[in-house]
């Protein structure tokens, strides 16, 4: 069995550590390969040796030593041995500074476009499977695979390397940061795969680099702030989503007392003190969606109207699968299941259809809205069908325990 503290240091450390790597010699794609054989170094030593003092320094140590190893191959080959010796620096502590955020920064490379900027730095940076990124952006496997090879092979044709963007080209660098971290967050939030409904880890870290984000850079779109007031207002929820079994609870069923107040307050104060003063943005939106979902006592005291209102702004704003999902969900609550059940219906067979057709949490959905509507024996199979359509354990047995109940129940 792994060593929970080893995977837990490397999980914290190979981030950062990277970035020392990439400041250091440039070639991203040859300092990623020199750090996964570190990797691999530290999972087989750690659990052995113990975990080293410093995690980030070791790391950094052992991939500089495969990287230059790897280049004088190269210059041997060519001739070109001095070259070598240049590319070597004098020994140097690490410095204690987190470089994360820099490097997410440096992988929105202007030479990429944005859905390889995602892919890449979702991979090298956040940590995540092109499997789970996958299924964060709704498209293959394979496709993301391609896209990160392409990434890779791009900048390094470019010549330009890796650099702290021009502060003319921080916001649209920005604009891919935000989006890459508001997907580890959802990553997080609902792991996509795996027998936990949450990766804690990946929540709490995207939500410590958004704030080192609004901390450090300008917010001028008030976007930043918007994104953080979202993590927030979402993350309080997490103690209600699971029961002492680990199986989920949905949020009309959840024991509003345990959400986290203090970390409402602190989102609803982020989300009405940006809207005041910034133009109107999707995560500000989504923001002040989750804002009413919290404030509320229970679900048929949330204020529905408000909630689709803002989904009718998002869904013109930024549209896209999931958002007219949420639509649909605040429509049918405002007026009735068979309104939500015809909409769905109608979105699937748009131009977006095949994206939400293929998704389990539109067979949820849906199934929530057969049931309401009291079509059980549709709300059955459609409870099977989402089930089958997830890799998230107790998001599975959760459908399938409500497609059983309901057969029972005939």
């Amino acid at each position: 069995m792994p060593d929970p503290d080893a995977v837990r240091a490397l999980r914290d450390a190979a981030p950062s550590a990277l970035a020392v790597l990439v400041r250091r010699y440039g070639d991203f794609a040859a300092c990623e390969d020199a750090m996964q054989e570190a990797l691999i170094a530290a999972s087989a030593q750690w659990p052995v040796e113990g975990v080293p003092d410093s995690p980030r320094a070791w790391l950094v140590r052992v991939a500089s030593r495969r990287y230059i190893d790897e280049v004088r191959s190269d210059v041997a080959r060519r001739r070109r041995e001095s070259l070598a010796v240049e590319l070597e620096p004098p020994p140097a502590a690490v410095a204690a500074v987190d470089d994360t955020l820099t490097l997410f920064l440096l992988c929105c490379h202007p030479a990429l476009a944005r859905p390889a900027q995602l892919a890449l730095t979702l991979r090298a940076v956040g940590g995540l499977t092109t499997a789970e990124i996958g299924r964060a952006l709704l498209l293959p496997e394979a496709t993301i695979a391609q896209r990160i090879s392409r990434a890779k092979a791009r900048i390094r044709a470019s010549g330009e390397g890796f650099r702290m963007p021009r502060p003319a080209d921080l916001e649209s660098r920005l604009v891919a940061l935000r989006h890459v971290l508001y997907l580890m967050f959802t990553e997080g939030h609902t792991a996509s795969s795996g027998d936990e409904l949450a990766r804690v880890d990946l929540s709490a870290e995207a939500i410590r680099l958004t704030r080192q984000l609004l901390e450090s850079a300008p917010d001028a779109s008030g976007e930043t702030t918007g994104l953080l007031a979202l993590m927030l207002l979402t993350d309080a929820r997490r103690a209600a989503r699971t029961d002492p079994a680990g199986a989920l609870v949905p949020l009309d069923e959840q024991d509003r007392s345990h959400w986290n107040r203090r970390m409402i307050e602190e989102g609803v104060a982020l989300v009405t003190e940006v809207l005041d003063r910034a133009p109107i943005g999707p995560y500000q939106l989504q923001a002040a969606i989750a804002a009413v979902h919290d404030e509320a006592a229970s679900t048929d005291e949330t204020d529905w109207i408000e909630i689709l209102g803002l989904y009718d702004l998002l869904e013109r704003m930024a549209p896209g699968p999931m958002v007219t999902l949420g639509r649909i969900v605040a429509l049918a609550m405002v007026q009735g299941p068979e309104a939500g059940v015809a909409a769905l219906e109608r979105a699937e067979a748009s131009g977006t259809g095949a994206a939400l057709t293929e998704h389990h949490r539109t067979w949820a959905v849906r199934a929530h809205l057969l049931e309401r509507a009291g079509a059980t024996d549709a709300a059955s199979l459609a409870f099977v069908e989402a089930a089958r359509r997830t890799l998230n354990g107790p998001e599975q047995r959760y459908l399938a325990a409500k497609a059983e109940t309901l057969r029972a129940a005939r």
